[in-house]
């Protein structure tokens, strides 16, 4: 049987939750604020540590509002909507801070310079599974569960993506949803007019081209259709493969397994401020995907040099530099391989990595290129503090770390709100090399 317990929230946490103390344990809680009580159920434990679902909020903080969702608290998409987005941002440049210094023991007292645009309508990609029984729904799959929450309506997706998934919400309540899906993906270019849309099924249950016909009439705004059957593992495309992208008067193609950012209001600051003034005769681009960051450097820098293991992502990045007449170099291979056995000397390197950060070693030998200047674009504030802790030789990095001889020092750190209504943080922070 649960637990309950009566709480005051202390302060927020990466990852969305609030964190309390009781009985000697450490609580985890989400859909709070800073200063609220709260009464919460035990969900889990692990020696001190305590997971809480919350259950009522005896006393509001005045920040606290109305979620604007009726979804919100089931689905698990967002975390934020009980607050305004201001709010979001201040308490997010808060955890910044605090898990970079707890973490990495790296302290910046600087400016954390802001970049936010929209807190609704602005995402550009969505995944939603399907749920088999009556009745049929589309739905999010909650956080660490494999069940599947049906919804109505999400108004974080751009215009072209709610109207897509209220078609296919309709498709599938009224039972003409081919059987068998276990998830649809749904892409929007950046003019939030055309629509690719990745179907993976167990197995096809007709043949490809009548499942192709089924979404196409229903959705006649889709591009590029990708089909899975993964009882064969087998790809079925109509279409293009991709869709097109602009921003900063450069075209990017992006195929159905490549990666693109999901915020359509935020790319163009984001493409400016991560490049701006760097130029030079060589620029290094790890985790370069489609070339996103590719293209403008390749018209400062005499020779840009370019890593990705991404083979889908690495054949867009070949496509967009003929079309954009910009010669590149690239690499397709994992960044740590690259680092390892590279023997370029690069002025600018700029990296943006996935959620598992660059790696200690990696960051160590990224440091001893001896770069002037560095743009590290982070999605989680923990391991940009792994790796900020090497590339500055902070005392907290990793003691099988022995170098690097090369030390950097912060010069710039941005907060890009990619993703509002949520715990996530878009970190990009500026190194330059110490004399």
């Amino acid at each position: 049987m649960a637990e309950e317990l009566t709480l005051t929230i202390e302060k927020l946490v990466y990852g969305g939750d609030g964190l309390a103390h009781a009985d000697g344990n450490t609580v985890f809680v989400p859909y709070v604020l800073p200063g609220e009580e709260v009464r919460a159920a035990t969900r889990s434990k692990k020696k001190k540590l305590v997971w809480a679902e919350l259950l009522e909020v005896t006393s509001a903080a005045k920040e606290r509002g109305k979620a604007k969702c009726a979804h919100f608290q089931k689905c698990g998409g967002c975390h934020y909507q009980h607050f305004v987005a201001a709010e979001q941002l201040r308490l997010k440049k808060e955890i910044l801070r605090e898990t970079l210094s707890r973490l990495g023991g790296i302290s910046w007292d600087g400016d954390i310079i802001e970049h936010a645009a929209e807190p609704y309508g602005y995402r550009n990609r969505a995944q939603w599974g399907v749920r088999s029984g009556m009745p049929r729904a589309l739905g999010y799959y909650l956080p660490e569960s494999p069940v599947i929450v049906p919804i109505d309506e999400c108004p974080v997706l751009s215009p072209r993506l709610a109207r897509t998934f209220s078609r296919l919400q309709d498709l599938t309540r009224s039972g003409a949803l081919p059987e068998g899906i276990q998830e649809l993906e749904a892409f929007a270019d950046s003019a939030d007019e055309k629509i690719a849309l990745n179907v993976a099924f167990d197995k096809f249950p007709n043949p490809a081209a009548e499942l192709a016909a089924t979404f196409r009439s229903t959705l006649p705004e889709i591009e590029s259709l990708l089909l899975l059957d993964q009882k064969k593992n087998r790809f079925e495309l109509t279409g293009p493969g991709y869709l097109i992208h602009e921003a900063g008067g450069f075209k990017y193609r992006v195929s159905h397994l490549s990666f693109f950012q999901v915020n359509r209001f935020l790319i163009e600051d984001l493409l400016t401020t991560m490049t701006a003034n760097a130029r030079g005769s060589l620029a290094l681009d790890l985790f370069s995907g489609v070339g996103f960051f590719t293209l403008p450097l390749a018209k400062s820098f005499e020779r840009v040099v370019c890593v990705d293991a991404n083979l889908a992502a690495t054949r867009d990045l070949y496509a967009n530099a003929e079309a954009a007449g910009v010669t590149i170099t690239s690499h397709n291979e994992h960044a740590e391989e690259f680092l390892r056995k590279t023997e370029e000397k690069p002025e600018f390197v700029i990296l943006d990595p996935p959620r598992a950060g660059l790696g200690a070693r990696a960051a160590e030998k990224l440091s001893e290129l001896g770069a002037h200047e560095i743009a590290y674009l982070s999605c989680d504030p923990s391991t940009l503090a792994r790796d900020l802790a090497v590339l500055t030789s902070s005392s907290r990095k990793p003691k099988e770390i022995t170098g690097p001889k090369i030390r950097y020092e912060i010069t710039e750190m941005h907060l890009f709100d990619l993703f509002p209504q949520t715990f996530h943080i878009e970190t990009l922070v500026r190194l330059r090399r110490v004399p």
